[in-house]
């Protein structure tokens, strides 16, 4: 078991539904180190919801190593000496996998993705927040980004889904699972507070 002083804290969730809001947030409040998604980055990402089909496996594979090359890099260095706090887990990667990709291109990725994710940190916690479809597509329209203008609400739908089945079953630590339809993160809330003091009592932070 980890240091009880240094923990590793993922939110999670799909597009829009406030990940790193309270991500950045959280570290803050905790006085821990933060960690965020790398997306824009990756180069197949803005043809990905024009083609899924077309481009899923290339966007999955740079996404899968993005996610272990950042992990690897703060977590050999950080993990033992400070709290962290991120707005994604590595293991998020199967979920997109298993929706998006064809069966050969699984076989594949599945064989990479075995690999890494022995090598990396897993969470202590995870926050996991959700979020009604309508909800998150007028988050999404509202920050505007170039890359999502063309997500498609079948889509999400399926996205949510393959989320809260993974989560269902999920038991490899405990989770927190947050409707943030009526909350605001980057405001002070009595949500966050709430939330904030449960992290601190259950890891003695």
């Amino acid at each position: 078991m980890q240091n009880i002083k240094n923990k590793f804290i993922a939110v999670e969730g799909i597009i829009g539904v406030g990940k790193t809001t309270l991500a950045k947030r959280l570290a803050k409040e905790l006085n821990s180190k933060l960690i965020l998604e790398i997306v824009e980055e990756n180069p197949f990402l803005h043809q990905f919801y024009d083609d899924i089909k077309g481009r899923a496996f290339q966007t999955q594979i740079f996404f899968l190593l993005s996610r272990y090359r950042q992990m690897k890099k703060y977590f050999q260095i950080e993990m033992f000496q400070t709290n962290i706090v991120g707005d994604y887990m590595f293991m998020k990667d199967s979920i997109f996998a298993n929706l998006t990709l064809n069966q050969d291109e699984l076989r594949m990725y599945q064989a990479i993705f075995s690999i890494l994710k022995e090598k990396v940190v897993h969470p202590d916690l995870i926050i996991y927040l959700y979020a009604d479809l309508e909800k998150v597509l007028h988050r999404i329209k509202s920050r505007n980004r170039t890359f999502e203008r063309n997500i498609q609400p079948e889509y999400l739908r399926k996205l949510m889904k393959a989320y809260d089945n993974y989560f269902a079953i999920f038991s490899d630590c405990p989770i927190i699972k947050i409707d943030t339809n009526d909350i605001n993160f980057s405001k002070p809330t009595k949500q966050f507070d709430k939330l904030s003091e449960t992290v601190r009592k259950m890891f003695q932070i």
